[in-house]
């Protein structure tokens, strides 16, 4: 594996064997020029005594004392290597040559940057982070309900919920992952809080915001690609139903809406600003990708500050709708797929390239189970002409569940790539 195509060994194990080579040459030449020239007519006169030349030629004396050399030269670095990985207390041996690799194959990956929040998004950068190490999450952060609520109210900080899942769900160790969405379930102020919650809540505090602390998060968590928030100045997410009402706050919107529609969302302030690095990397983008998630709560928060929204419509990268499987309750109930699509194009200013959905049939226990607590699932009924020809469909449903699979989902997005590339 240490001589596999991008690993950046290859190159300097045959410089040192040229450099080697060309020492052993000079090397000969000073002695059989200068004034070493008795000693080694001596050396070969003594091997001349013991071996014949007729059996076995000096020259190839000489060739395997080189061979020897030069292995012993390949074993003495490796054993330096294996102290140094000792001293820094990395374990030598197949998994730092797995690491290595691991790390260049990844950072030779695509770049993607994908938007919104909840379960639906960190799904999504599990199966991603297999495939490329260059990825940027960004985040809503208007979730106002639960642990993130707590927080926002208490120490007047951006909800940290969704940063937190995301982080969990890139990270390279599976013991961190699970701390970090750790629930307390006793104990007094703490009760309900995830821990990686209360890092972020720590974080932000000693840093004056997660804005200033992005930077000491991505050092000690080592997740594999960034995950940033959408801004970093609390907001609060106003929604207006198409009877007139308004309703304010993330948590309300599922029991509030009633038998009304949302009609809009918007952002309370409304002027926020966004993190340099998440726009240089929508800029950089070979993708971007909206979803899988919630249409009002995850994915079109984020889109709502002023200057990601002008990123994305400036960007040449294709925009990628991940289409959700079911409708939700109260959220978007009786909305079809071209509501939703319409939707982000009026709240972004610019209508998805493509619109990735599950092509495999959601079993009818499921359906049922949906059904009565007021979901359906999003298909193609209704949908136009221009919609049709922007869908992309792959089988998606994990384990026969109404999720999506991390695993085919990122494979179908890389698919997606390629083609954008190969029609480049």
């Amino acid at each position: 594996m240490w001589l596999s195509p991008g690993m950046g060994v290859k190159r300097w194990l045959v410089l040192f064997a040229v450099c080697t080579f060309a020492g052993a040459l000079g090397f000969l030449h000073f002695t059989w020029t200068g004034p070493l020239h008795f000693t080694a007519t001596r050396w070969i006169l003594w091997l001349n005594r013991f071996i014949e030349p007729e059996v076995l030629p000096l020259y190839v004396v000489g060739v395997g004392l080189m061979a020897l050399a030069l292995g012993g030269a390949f074993w003495s670095i490796a054993m330096l290597n294996r102290s140094m990985l000792r001293g820094t207390g990395t374990a030598p041996g197949t998994a730092v040559v797995d690491l290595i690799y691991e790390r260049r194959h990844l950072a030779r990956g695509a770049r993607v940057v994908t938007v919104g929040g909840g379960t639906g998004l960190s799904n999504l950068l599990m199966g991603l982070k297999v495939h490329t190490g260059n990825i940027t999450a960004v985040v809503t952060v208007a979730d106002d309900g639960g642990s993130s609520g707590r927080l926002r109210e208490s120490l007047d900080m951006i909800a940290p919920g969704d940063l937190n899942d995301c982080y969990a769900a890139l990270s390279d160790s599976p013991v961190l992952a699970r701390l970090l969405l750790h629930r307390f379930g006793r104990g007094d102020g703490i009760e309900g809080h995830t821990f990686g919650n209360l890092m972020l809540a720590t974080l932000s505090e000693e840093q004056g915001g997660l804005g200033a602390a992005m930077q000491d998060i991505h050092d000690v968590l080592r997740v594999r690609g960034q995950v940033f928030p959408a801004t970093t100045q609390p907001t609060t997410l106003v929604a207006v139903l198409d009877d007139g009402r308004e309703i304010r706050g993330e948590s309300q919107l599922a029991t509030s809406v009633g038998k009304a529609r949302i009609r809009e969302v918007r952002l309370d302030p409304p002027d926020l600003p966004a993190l340099p690095a998440v726009l240089q990397a929508i800029k950089e983008a070979e993708m971007i990708v909206l979803g899988p998630g919630s249409l009002f709560t995850s994915i079109i928060p984020a889109l709502l500050i002023p200057d990601i929204a002008r990123a994305v419509c400036d960007s040449a990268a294709p925009l990628v709708y991940v289409a959700s499987l079911m409708t939700e309750p109260g959220e978007t109930t009786g909305l079809t797929l071209e509501d939703h699509v319409t939707a982000i194009t009026a709240h972004l200013g610019r209508m998805p390239d493509c619109v990735l959905m599950n092509s495999e049939p959601v079993p009818q226990p499921v359906r049922e189970r949906y059904a009565a607590e007021g979901a359906s699932v999003l298909d193609l009924t209704g949908a136009s002409r221009d919609l049709r020809g922007r869908v992309r469909s792959a089988a998606l449903l994990q384990d026969g569940q109404a999720r999506h699979d991390p695993a085919a989902l990122a494979a179908a997005l890389l698919n997606l790539i390629a083609r954008a590339r190969n029609a480049a």
